[in-house]
């Protein structure tokens, strides 16, 4: 058998396809969009992606996911526990990427590069975020009001040596070294 020559069937379950496959038989990257965002709104709400046991409106769950997000309710469609208050904003963006992601036409979504980079600046601001740090408004007075003195030696050098009101009032020196 030629290699070349070798042509394969697309084989996917209902509901993942793009459905700009199912009208032009072509597949893209943006294929790959599609699935992997069906796959993130089944795991965001804990359900299949079609289900005849649900009400007509909700067999298609990306159908009910989208309505929901129109209708302003989609919080109340996702599993239990995912949503808080301190990560509601984060939900939020991810599922307007998941909007973006499944748009019938393939131009409109985002590429996975697009996608990955996304989900990656929402975890590194979630993991590193101020907004959501608890202040110690004392510990936060004594650190700004902190006394440090500056000595240049007149050869290129210096050094820092700072009042530092966390370690009993202890002198440190930090030496200029560069």
């Amino acid at each position: 058998m030629d290699v070349t020559q070798l042509s394969t069937m697309v084989q996917g379950t209902l509901g993942y396809l793009d459905p700009e496959y199912l009208h032009t038989s072509q597949l893209t990257e943006k294929s790959d969009v599609y699935s992997f965002k069906v796959v993130l709104v089944e795991l965001m709400t804990g359900k299949k992606v079609l289900s005849f046991d649900r009400p007509e409106k909700e067999r298609s769950l990306i159908m009910y996911f989208l309505f929901s997000l129109k209708e302003g309710f989609l919080f109340e469609i996702l599993e239990n526990g995912i949503v808080n208050d301190d990560n509601k904003e984060h939900m939020r963006e991810v599922v307007m990427l998941a909007r973006r992601c499944l748009r019938v036409k393939g131009e409109e979504r985002p590429t996975m590069k697009e996608v990955a980079m996304e989900l990656e600046g929402l975890r590194r601001m979630d993991k590193h975020s101020w907004d959501n740090a608890q202040v110690n408004i004392e510990e936060t007075e004594q650190l700004l009001s902190e006394k440090s003195y500056n000595c240049n030696y007149g050869d290129g050098s210096n050094s820092t040596a700072a009042y530092e009101s966390m370690k009993d009032h202890a002198l440190v020196a930090f030496d200029g070294g560069r």
